[in-house]
């Protein structure tokens, strides 16, 4: 297989998803924690689970391949995977963030990591490249790009940016959790490193917690796997399992959701209650070229604004019967959040105020059911706001 198989045909059998029983179709699930060796001078691929499992090495290897990195850290969760990447700083070091980045990863950074390592932060729209020259400092390091971001879903034009943080020497991350390789290759525009929330579309079956750090070069990877071994973040071999059984349907999770959520967002746009639609894929989006050149469609996440208050939001998430209501996003299910009260709640009023985050804001995590009853449900519901 080469790299100009076909997504559909990689995301099934890319990496080394061999096992010890190489005639079995799927790799199987290996709980050991320790491995035997026979004599004292032996050295062997694998010793003890922390450092590398073999269902883990299959899961890293496919996400790796999907990515098109030299290798991947597959962690305990997505806020482990961010805290792993920040494991490869200085003590002391600056970082440069998107602005409007998830509020767990501003928590980590503003909160913890300010505290135990001295982090700092600059936050800025790193599409304005201007701005991201004056926010650089001696000590940066890093630049911390989320695209699309959560929950407005602005885009960051990655190669001008890549190409900065190379000319300076500094590492580039993108939070690719809202695209999934499918939709964005971050590598293919420069970036060092590539994080998922494996939870999301990876997984794709809202029933495992996971992160994955995929690394561009074997430098890094090295430097990545050294820091896994040390802080212990890794993911079981369950959910590795889980996440690897769930990129086999990534394609066909992906082609469905994204087109689900197309029709929805041009559903929304066009109804009397909804204020304002927050899609790339859109073309009436202000960063819809943007889309087209860097994503392969607009993603399967819609966020838009409705013409009630906090109360009347609140009856409207009450009366949907196919959407549900929940923290996370990714899954075949559709799901609808309220980032003022969910997502982005660690942060405070005037916070989320400054990145447009309003009590009349929600977004949807478009799943696989069929659109003209996502519609339906969303309509019904839509209609019964007090009319304005």
């Amino acid at each position: 297989m080469t790299d100009t198989t076909h997504f559909s045909t990689r995301v099934i059998h890319a990496g080394d998803q061999s096992t010890v029983a190489d005639n079995a179709i799927f790799p199987a699930i290996v709980t050991a924690s320790s491995f035997t060796k026979r004599g004292l001078d032996e050295r062997t691929e694998y010793a003890y689970s922390r450092v590398s499992n073999p269902t883990r090495h299959a899961y890293e290897t496919c996400i790796a391949a999907l990515e098109g990195g030299r290798g991947a850290l597959a962690c305990a969760s997505g806020m482990a995977a961010t805290a792993s990447v920040l494991e490869l700083l200085p003590k002391d070091s600056h970082v440069i963030v998107m602005a409007g980045v998830y509020g767990g990863t501003f928590r980590l950074m503003e909160d913890y990591r300010s505290r135990t390592s001295g982090l700092t932060t600059t936050y800025v729209d790193l599409n304005d490249l201007d701005a991201l020259a004056a926010a650089r400092q001696d000590n940066t390091r890093l630049i911390w790009i989320e695209t699309p971001t959560n929950p407005l879903l602005q885009l960051v034009d990655i190669a001008p940016v890549t190409a900065f943080a190379r000319a300076h020497g500094l590492l580039t991350c993108v939070d690719n959790t809202f695209c999934s390789p499918w939709n964005q290759r971050p590598i293919e525009h420069g970036v060092d490193l590539v994080m998922h929330s494996a939870s999301k579309y990876i997984g794709g079956h809202s029933d495992l917690i996971g992160g994955v750090v995929v690394a561009a070069d074997d430098g890094l990877l090295v430097r990545l796997r050294a820091v896994g071994m040390a802080v212990g973040a890794v993911q079981g071999p369950f959910d590795c399992y889980l996440a690897l059984r769930g990129l086999k349907t990534l394609d066909v999770r992906m082609e469905r959701q994204c087109a689900n959520a197309l029709r929805l967002a041009r559903f929304l746009e066009a109804h009397p209650q909804v204020d304002e639609v927050y899609y790339p894929g859109l073309e009436r989006h202000p960063q819809h070229a943007l889309c087209q050149r860097q994503m392969r469609s607009g993603g399967a996440v819609v966020s838009f604004t409705v013409k009630a208050d906090r109360q009347a939001v609140s009856e409207l998430v009450g009366r949907l019967s196919i959407f549900v209501l929940a923290d996370s996003l990714g899954g075949v299910e559709s799901m609808i959040n309220h980032s003022y009260s969910m997502s982005h709640c660690s942060l405070t009023h005037e916070q989320k105020a400054a990145i447009g985050i309003g009590e009349n804001l929600l977004r949807l995590s478009v799943g696989v059911e069929h659109a003209e009853d996502l519609m339906a449900d969303l309509d019904q519901a839509l209609r019964a706001l007090p009319q304005g």
